[in-house]
C-alpha cells in the first residue's frame, strides 16, 4: 500500500529562467515553421549565454524557397522572444544580443521512417493524472507553476515594476491520508531591479501573490519562508547562468510525482513521439481519472523509430482502480489511435500552439479555443466508460 502521510516537494522556473528562454525560442521557431506548413519538420535547439543566442538543429519544408526565407527569419524570432520575456539588461538585451543560426535541412535518413508514418525516434513516454487538484495534476507542481505565472502577470502589467524575468519557486506539501493539507515550506527566488532591495523587501512584494494563489488554510504559522535566501539577485537570465533547450523536463511534466521517459519537448514537431506521445499519454491518463476508473493513473507507451504501432501500453492505477489495469489498457487502445499520425490527428497537433507551452508546465493548463493544450480535454470519458 502506498504511503498516506508524507511531505513532497516540486519546483518550477519562470519564463525568464535561462533554460526556459531557450525552450521559448525553440518552440517559437517551431510555431513559425508550422504556420508556414502544417507538416513542417523541426528539431530546434537553443543555447543562450551573456548577450548571445545560438540556434541549431534540423528543419524541413516541402518548398526550398520557403525554407530559405524561414531560415532568414530566425534572428527576428529570437529577438521577439527575448523582448516579450522582458530582458533589457546590459549584458542580455533583446536589441543588442548577437544571434547565430545553425539550423539546416533535416537528415534524409531520419525523414525516411517518419515519411512512412513511423515514429520519429524510439523511446518511452509517460502520462499521469490524479485527484489532488481540479486540473487532475499533482498539487506541488501545479501550485509552484501558479505562483510564478502570477508574478509574471504583475511584472508585465507594471504592477510590480522592480521584479525581473528570472525566477524559481519550490513548494513542499504535507500529505495526510494521501491528500495535501499544508505547505511546510515555500522557496521563492526572483530577480529584482535594485541591489539595495533586501530579501525582506522582496518577500513583502511577493508574499501577497503567493497567498492569493495557494488554497486557503494551507499556509500556517509553521510554514517556512525562504525568499531570495542568498540575498541580492540582480544579474539574472542567460547573463547570470547559461541556458539550454530541454533541461527542465521534470518542471515541464509532473514535478517528480510521476515517471518521465527522458525526452524533452520544446523545439520538436509532433512527428517526434518524445512530445506527441507524452501529450497523448497525459490525455489518456487524465481521461481515465476523469471517467472515475481510478483516482491515480500512470500510463506508459513505447515506440521504435520508423514503426507506427506502439510496442507496448502499460497502466498503473496505484491501487485506486475501479477496474483491472489490463482492462484500462485495452480500453485506451480501443478509444485512441496511438500511431504517431493518429495522435497528431486526434489532438490536432499540426498547428502553431507550442510557444505557450514553454513555461509554467505542459500539463494542467486549460484547453485553448484554437486547439492549444488539446491534450487537457476530457472528451474521451464516455468512450472509456463504454470500452470497459
Amino acid at each position: 500500500m502506498s504511503r498516506q502521510n508524507y511531505i513532497f516537494t516540486s519546483e518550477s522556473v519562470s519564463e525568464g529562467h535561462p533554460d526556459k528562454v531557450c525552450d521559448r525560442i525553440s518552440d517559437a521557431v517551431l510555431d513559425a515553421f508550422l504556420t508556414e506548413e502544417q507538416n513542417a519538420r523541426v528539431a530546434c535547439e537553443t543555447f543562450a549565454t551573456t548577450n548571445r543566442v545560438i540556434v541549431g538543429g534540423e528543419v524541413g519544408l516541402s518548398d526550398k524557397k520557403a525554407l530559405k526565407e524561414m531560415l532568414g527569419r530566425v534572428e527576428d524570432i529570437v529577438r521577439d522572444c527575448v523582448k516579450d520575456i522582458g530582458y533589457e539588461q546590459d549584458e542580455f538585451h533583446w536589441n543588442t544580443l548577437k544571434v547565430k543560426n545553425y539550423l539546416h535541412k533535416q537528415s534524409a535518413h531520419i525523414a525516411q521512417g517518419v515519411d512512412k508514418d513511423g515514429a520519429g525516434d524510439q523511446g518511452i513516454m509517460f502520462g499521469y493524472a490524479c485527484r489532488e487538484t481540479p486540473e487532475l495534476m499533482p498539487a506541488p507542481i501545479q501550485y509552484a507553476h501558479a505562483i510564478l505565472r502570477r508574478l509574471a502577470e504583475v511584472r508585465k502589467s507594471g504592477q510590480e515594476p522592480t521584479l525581473r524575468p528570472d525566477a524559481k519557486s519550490q513548494i513542499s506539501l504535507r500529505y495526510e491520508g494521501g491528500k495535501p493539507v499544508e505547505v511546510t515550506s515555500i522557496v521563492l527566488s526572483t530577480q529584482h531591479a535594485h541591489e539595495s532591495q533586501t530579501s525582506d523587501d522582496i518577500r513583502a512584494i511577493v508574499e501577497p501573490y503567493i497567498r492569493e494563489v495557494l488554497p486557503s488554510g494551507w499556509i500556517s504559522e509553521r510554514t517556512e519562508w525562504w525568499v531570495n535566501p542568498t540575498g541580492t539577485f540582480v544579474i539574472g537570465g542567460p547573463d547570470g547562468d547559461a541556458g539550454l533547450t530541454g533541461r527542465k523536463i521534470i518542471v515541464d511534466t509532473y514535478g517528480g510525482a510521476a515517471p518521465h521517459g527522458g525526452g524533452a519537448f520544446s523545439g520538436k514537431d509532433p512527428t517526434k513521439v518524445d512530445r506527441s506521445a507524452a501529450y497523448a499519454a497525459r490525455y489518456l491518463a487524465k481521461n481515465v481519472v476523469a471517467a472515475g476508473l481510478a483516482d491515480r493513473c500512470t500510463l506508459q507507451v513505447s515506440y521504435a523509430i520508423g514503426v507506427a504501432k506502439p510496442l507496448s501500453i502499460y497502466v498503473d492505477t496505484h491501487g485506486t482502480g475501479q477496474v483491472e489495469a489490463e482492462r484500462i489498457e485495452q480500453a485506451v487502445a480501443a478509444c485512441m489511435d496511438l500511431t504517431p499520425r493518429g495522435i497528431r490527428e486526434h489532438l490536432s497537433l499540426n498547428r502553431p500552439i507550442y510557444a505557450r507551452t514553454s513555461a509554467y508546465g505542459h500539463f494542467g493548463r486549460a484547453p485553448d479555443a484554437d486547439g492549444g493544450f488539446s491534450w487537457e480535454r476530457t472528451d474521451l470519458v464516455e468512450a472509456l466508460k463504454a470500452a470497459v
